[in-house]
């Protein structure tokens, strides 16, 4: 139990208007041998979101994952997902998520056929379901060649498709991946990556922890950063630089470069700096975010004729960002 001295005065949260969040931890505390893992961690994630959830090794990240998936119960606060309590609503809980552990444990002399067989029998789905799942799901991750294969004699990259694609067995609406890119070479990540995406596309709302942000900057439109069991910032991506105070920097790639471009760019409201990138069809821009909004950049910059290929944030101020809200910020 916590102490009613540290809930006194503590402002109620007021009740969400429409569908609930798919996650919504309030005022979480959890805590191991004396040591507060989780301390008073609040925050959502909405549905269709890609949502980074992001701190440094020992941060909570893990606790706050096996609280959402049920396989621990917060000691104070309430966790829900889809609007269900994971104490009173445990299997209702169960059936709408799908979670990704951060190593293939066992099962490494199973093929990848019987894996997700067994996974889908215990599941509860007969042996036609079972049949056009396992088609649908290796199809998705890019493994139907390899159905016969051992899970033993994949590399790290493969392994982590097919624990993906056992994820995605029973059709979860909320996917749960703790550090899913972990161990994997950039080619890897960046083919897991897109799958990420594609199933976004497709409705899924989709959880990752991971200790790096800039991993997470070009994938997540949201983020929670955690340190130390307290949350340091939850919102969108654009915010969090808004929140530390840094001028944003995007490297913009354009379709049809022209001479009036640059002059262009530097007449919008709020641009402080906008300058070419040598030999490049780039630019960088940097603004003030007290004057404009990423949106209202990017919209002015469309209805200025400039044809947008890409638009990035530059990764070098998330880290900055990351750096100051977590160690560094307490030191």
């Amino acid at each position: 139990m916590i102490p009613e001295s540290e809930t006194e005065g503590r402002p109620s949260r007021p009740a969400p208007i429409g569908a609930p969040p798919v996650i919504d931890m309030d005022d979480v505390v959890h805590t191991f041998k004396g040591r507060r893992a989780l301390d008073h961690v609040t925050f959502q994630v909405h549905a269709g979101s890609l949502h980074g959830f992001v701190g440094p090794n020992g941060a909570g990240k893990t606790t706050s994952l096996k609280l959402i998936c049920t396989l621990l119960r917060p000691q104070f606060g309430e966790v829900r997902v889809f609007g269900k309590d994971v104490v009173q609503e445990q299997r209702a809980v169960r059936q709408k998520i799908g979670f990704m552990p951060d190593h293939f444990s066992t099962y490494r002399q199973m093929s990848v056929q019987e894996y997700l067989d067994f996974f889908g029998a215990a599941y509860g789905l007969t042996y036609r379901q079972r049949t056009e799942t396992i088609e649908q799901v290796l199809s998705l991750v890019d493994m139907d060649g390899r159905r016969n294969d051992l899970i033993s004699g994949l590399s790290r990259g493969m392994q982590q498709r097919v624990s993906l694609a056992r994820v995605l067995v029973n059709d979860p609406d909320l996917l749960l991946l703790d550090e899913p890119a972990s161990g994997l070479d950039p080619h890897a990540r960046i083919e897991l990556m897109e799958i990420l995406k594609a199933l976004q596309g497709m409705g899924k709302t989709i959880f990752i922890s991971s200790h790096i942000l800039s991993e997470l900057a070009e994938l997540c439109d949201s983020v929670t950063i955690i340190d130390r069991g307290r949350v340091k910032y939850s919102g969108s991506m654009t915010g969090l630089l808004d929140r530390t105070g840094e001028h944003p920097t995007y490297r913009l790639t354009v379709g049809n470069e022209s001479e009036e471009l640059i002059d262009h760019l530097r007449e919008i409201p709020g641009v402080m700096l906008a300058e070419r990138i040598p030999e490049r069809p780039e630019y960088r821009i940097s603004f003030d975010w007290t004057q404009t909004t990423t949106n209202d950049l990017l919209r002015a910059i469309i209805e200025r004729g400039v044809i947008v290929q890409g638009f990035v944030q530059h990764r070098k101020h998330l880290n900055e960002a990351f750096l100051d809200l977590t160690e560094r910020g307490i030191r």
